[in-house]
Order: C-alpha cells, then structure tokens, then sequence
C-alpha cells in the first residue's frame, strides 16, 4: 500500500454522515449518531422511564416510611389511644407532606428556593426591561412586517412567539436540553398550524418559519448561547488548545488535495476561513449554518480549480479539517450545541446545510481524536511535534528527496524550490550591492563637499567695486556737438 493510500484514513463513507436508525436523515454525533427526530424520540423515550423509575422509586420510600411511622405511632398510642380526629389529622398532614416533597422532587422550579421564585415572579420580564439592542429592534420590525402580509394567521404567530418568550424568560434555571426541548416543541407545534393553514405547501411553511426562528432565537440568543448550567465553555477552551497544539500539520499530512501556491486558490482558502470564524458573530442558528455552507462551497471551489475537476465528497472532509486547524473558530463547541440545540430540525436533517454542519462535526470529532496514526507519524515525532520540541517544517527538505523519484510533480515542485531559493540569493546580494552603492555616493557626496569648502576658505573670494564710465568726469557733456548721423545719398 503506497503512503498516499495509507493516509486516507481520514476518509469517512457517506453512509456514516446518516442516522444510524436508518430513516435516512444526517445524524449528530452530538445527538449520538441519530438525527434530530429519532433523538428526541430516544430523548422522550428515556426521559419516559426514567420518571416512572423515580416515580417508583418515590413511592416505595414513601410506602416505608408510612409504615415506619404507623408502627411508631402505635407504640407510642398502645398505653393510652389518641382521639380518632387527632389521628386522622396527622395522617392527613404526613400524606400531604409527602405529596408535596413527590411534586417538588419532579418540578423544573424545585432548584430554586421559595423566596428565589417570588422575586423572579414579580420582576419584569427581561425582554420588556432590558433595553433591546438595536440588531433585536430591527429583526422585530421586520418580523411584524414580514406577519401583517399573513393577516390574521400572522397575528396569531405573532402572540404565540410573545407568550414563548414570556414564559422563556421564566424558565432560566431548566438546563440547555430542556430549553431546546421547548424550543423544539414549539416549532413544531407552530409548523402543524402553517401546515393546517397553508395546506401543506413546505416551501411557505419553511418561509415562515425562518422568520419564527429568527425573532425568537435573536431575543433569546444571551440566554441560551453556551448557558452555565453546560460544559460549552470549557469544551470550547479544550478545542482552541488542542487547535493551537496542532498549529504544525500541513497540507500533505491530511492528504489534502489542494495547491496554496495557486493565487486564485490561495484567496479562496482566506475566504473559507474567514467564514467559519464570521460564524461566531451570528445570533440565528440559520445564519451560522449559512456560514458554515459558504465555506464549505469554497472549500469545493479550491478542490476544483487545484485537480482540473469536480470535488469529492472523499477530498471535502480533509480540507475541512485543515481549513478549522487553520482558522482555529472562537467557540466553536458553543456554536455547534447552539445551532444543534435550536436550530430548525428540518435544516439539519436534509440538504447542503444539514450536509455541511454534519461534516463539521465530524472534523472536529476527527481533530479531538487525531493521533500519530492518521497523519502517518511515528508516536515519537508526533509527541516532539506536539510539545514543540521540533517542527515538520525543518525536515521538508528530506520529505521532498523520498518523494522526488515516485512523483514527477513533486520533482518538479522541488526544482522549483531550488530555483526560489537561488533567486532569493541572488536577489539578496543584489540589494546588498545596491546598499553598498548607495553608501559609496553619500560618501563621495560629502568628500566632495569638504573639498569644495576647503578651497573656499583658502582662497577666499574679494569682490571689487565696479568700474566708472569713461567720460563720467567730464562736466562740459552738455557743450559737445550732436553725434553724426549716418547721410544716404542718391547715386
């Protein structure tokens, strides 16, 4: 097997990018390989029973200790018996008590204390207190522009988004799956009405509902963009580290098939880069998952112009990876648990954009797990590599000369070199000779400068008065005759 081949570890078959439930949407590998659907099917299935287990579970303990103090009430009743109303009383307050100790084991409030909940109650609302950013006034106006062209199904659309968002507001303390749990729910519930209404027409539904997506998750975005109750940010400062760590890998180790010495390409890579880094500035998942589709585009924009021919699914993924390796994106985890948590299921279950997010994810599942083995290195070069004790970059030389006689084209790529480096040389003697002739001038300048004051001072210069006219003493000018006039005579 030649080395080329051995790299192509990196490869991914497509039919890994599907859910592995088989109903042929992309999977997740933050939704543990299934898509958006069959997640929140396995989510709600577990979710399920793990209520009745603690159901369970609560009711046996309170079975027990029902007992327990039946049996030690009738201890302590067996010399004289309590009056059957007393009894009946405190029955009555150990089964409310328990009641209320089940109730408050299940509520998403329980977290919080009493006195906690009754001043978040009577607080404002944030969306009506905190003053809106301007971005959030203008995506607000042109969501009511967009709803007054749906009439009357717009003013419902428009009242359901704001009692969503009030009770948002109340619901800070659940953690991120159950606020995307919500959020889900109510796009779909919002999607069936559409449906209903629109009589099943999915280009306008999915119309309406990028505009539900983007006023609800713009208002939303600074309370559910990489919350404390997650590891986001502490996963987000591992990838950057681990991206930093692998500052060293190039091109020819992820086999990507991409020439950097192309302009054109050159500026596209700058482009692709300089999207996935945009993505951080986004506040709707769809406008992320935009960016995140521009890059990808360019990226099989420069695959085409370097091979002379239509990208691969199998060339994609690699560059994608050097493409993240290189731009090293703020945030990245929190982006991508962002847009999978709140984005429109539809988009990431079908099309280029759920494609392009789904590859993402695995370039940067590839990144967190590369090893020795998938850039064809030694475990000893690639530990020196990593602590920076050396660099693949000192030692291109001796990869080109073990490479030259396999490959014309990196024969000739060599030459190249030798020839860049000998125009360097000779372009560096030139401007030392240029700076060595400009020396010289300055100098003769000055030489001649010294000599030209030397003489000066030597010989200095006299200026003598100018010279009278020849009659200027003669007084009697005005008794002299009239010059002659010259006479013409006629011959």
């Amino acid at each position: 097997m030649s080395q080329k081949s051995e790299r192509r570890g990196i490869h991914v078959d497509q039919s890994e990018l599907l859910c592995k439930k088989g109903c042929g949407y992309y999977g997740n590998p933050a939704w543990q390989g299934f898509c958006s659907k069959c997640w929140r099917e396995e989510y709600q299935r577990a979710r399920q029973k793990q209520i009745q287990e603690d159901w369970a579970l609560a009711e046996r303990l309170q079975r027990e200790e029902e007992a327990a103090y039946a049996s030690s009430q009738g201890a302590q009743t067996q010399p004289t018996l309590a009056p059957f109303s007393k009894f009946e009383d405190k029955k009555t307050n150990v089964t409310t008590r328990k009641v209320t100790t089940v109730k408050k084991f299940f509520s998403p409030s329980s977290r919080a204390a009493p006195k906690k909940e009754t001043q978040e109650a009577k607080a404002p609302s944030p969306s009506i207190s905190r003053q809106s950013s301007v971005e959030t006034d203008k995506v607000s106006r042109d969501f009511i522009d967009f709803l007054k062209n749906l009439q009357k199904p717009g003013r419902d659309i428009h009242k359901q988004c704001r009692v969503f968002l009030d009770t948002m507001a109340n619901k800070k303390e659940v953690s991120a799956e159950e606020q995307s749990e919500y959020v889900q729910d109510f796009y779909q519930n919002v999607a069936e009405k559409l449906q209903v209404h629109f009589k099943g027409s999915s280009d306008r539904v999915e119309r309406v509902m990028d505009q539900v997506e983007k006023y609800i998750m713009t208002r939303l975005y600074k309370s559910v963009f990489c919350p404390e109750t997650t590891d986001d940010e502490k996963k987000d400062l591992a990838v950057q580290k681990r991206i930093r760590a692998l500052h060293w890998v190039t091109l020819l180790m992820l086999c990507v098939p991409v020439n950097e010495d192309i302009p054109e390409v050159s500026d596209i890579l700058v482009k692709a880069i300089t999207d996935i880094i945009e993505m951080d500035s986004k506040r709707v998942p769809r406008d992320k998952l935009a960016c995140i589709t521009k890059c990808s585009k360019h990226i099989f924009n420069a695959i085409k112009i370097t091979k002379k021919e239509p990208a691969s699914a199998d060339d994609f993924l690699p560059t994608l990876i050097y493409i993240v390796l290189k731009a090293n994106p703020p945030r990245l985890q929190s982006n991508i648990q962002y847009i999978t948590r709140f984005c429109n299921p539809s988009r990431l279950m079908t099309g280029e954009d759920g494609y392009y997010f789904t590859n993402l994810c695995c370039a940067v599942a590839f990144i967190e797990k590369l090893d020795a083995q998938s850039l064809n290195l030694s475990p000893e070069d690639f530990e020196r590599y990593m602590s920076g004790q050396a660099s693949p970059r000192r030692q291109d030389q001796d990869g080109y000369l073990s490479h030259v006689n396999n490959s014309p084209s990196l024969g000739q790529a060599y030459q190249n070199l030798e020839q860049l480096s000998g125009l360097g040389e000779r372009q560096e003697r030139v401007l030392e000779g240029a700076r060595r002739l400009e020396r010289d001038l300055i100098e003769w300048s000055d030489g001649v400068a010294r000599e030209v004051q030397d003489i000066l001072d030597k010989y200095p210069l006299e200026i003598c008065p100018p010279a009278s006219a020849i009659d200027s003493d003669n007084v009697e000018n005005d008794r002299l005759p009239p010059p002659l006039q010259p006479q013409v005579f006629a011959g």
